[in-house]
């Protein structure tokens, strides 16, 4: 098995993490949600522009097996893991692991103490095996369509007693 890196996103991997939402949420999802509600959430990519802009604003990890972008995730904020996504090719491999780890780090190391997730049902059994619990589910409308998801937590290490206190600006 090939071991997984991480890279920050750049510019040029818009497109590429676009049909890595696209696959994952045809392939991957498709147990849990029906193909009008699949479209529905997929469309979110349809907007080229709009998508990049989502990724570039928020801490955007690309993970890569042997080269490959194999999945996304973002932090939005210092303590929102906002999107997590993972080429079918490459899933069930440790990537959204991976990247759920790391995302997890930097969140602690910007000061959160917990991290939260809106999850879907697909993602759901891979966020409790990485400590998230969760806390309340959701009905999200994405043009026609009601998705359900649940929204998630993972408690982070306390802060140290002789850490310094976070500045303000």
């Amino acid at each position: 098995m090939s071991a997984i890196s991480l890279r920050p996103y750049l510019p040029a991997d818009a497109d590429r993490c676009a049909e890595i939402f696209r696959a994952s949420i045809e392939e991957l999802a498709s147990e849990d949600y029906s193909g009008d509600q699949r479209d529905a959430w997929a469309a979110e990519a349809d907007d080229r522009a709009a998508f990049a802009s989502r990724l570039g604003k928020a801490l955007t990890l690309i993970a890569l097996i042997d080269g490959e972008a194999a999945g996304f995730a973002s932090l939005l904020g210092a303590d929102v893991l906002d999107l997590l996504y993972v080429d079918p090719r490459f899933a069930r491999r440790g990537v959204g692991a991976a990247l759920i780890d790391a995302l997890a780090r930097l969140a602690e190391a910007r000061g959160a103490e917990r991290l939260t997730s809106e999850v879907s049902d697909t993602a759901r059994a891979l966020f409790e095996r990485q400590g998230f619990v969760a806390q309340r589910r959701n009905l999200v409308r994405l043009a026609d369509q009601w998705l359900a998801n649940t929204t998630m937590t993972k408690r982070l290490a306390a802060p140290r007693a002789d850490a310094p206190a976070p500045t303000r600006h």
